[in-house]
């Protein structure tokens, strides 16, 4: 039987904290809300000046997506760098966020939040 590699289960548990607990799923709830909601206003919403709907999910990223973007500032970029880059700060930032708060949540918990039974080891 194979048996996970510690590369398997460290990705497991990263993927836990960022997305198997209620607090993660909260956060990222609500930024998926917010996205739909800046989507909606982008394209279905005529405004006579610029909508500031896109601030809203900036907030819910900082203060991590402002880091990424003041280094790309910072290494030469234009007014902070290309759209795609922008988006990608933005989804890198909600991911780390979200990883942190999982992490907060188990930190507030105890632990891990289950039980281990004691084993000899080798047994």
């Amino acid at each position: 039987m194979n048996r996970p590699t510690m590369n398997h289960r460290y990705l497991r548990t990263l993927a836990r904290l960022a997305f198997g607990n209620a607090t993660s799923l909260v956060y990222l709830g609500a930024v998926a809300a917010t996205a739909v909601f800046v989507t909606v206003d982008t394209l279905f919403v005529a405004h006579e000046d610029a909508s500031f709907a896109g601030i809203w999910l900036f907030l819910l990223a900082a203060p991590t997506v402002f880091v990424f973007l003041l280094g790309s500032s910072a290494a030469g970029a234009e007014s902070f760098g290309p759209t795609w880059f922008m988006y990608l700060a933005l989804v890198v930032s909600v991911l780390v966020q979200s990883l942190a708060l999982g992490w907060f949540a188990r930190l507030v918990r105890g632990g891990s939040g289950r039980t281990r039974t004691a084993h000899p080891h080798g047994a």
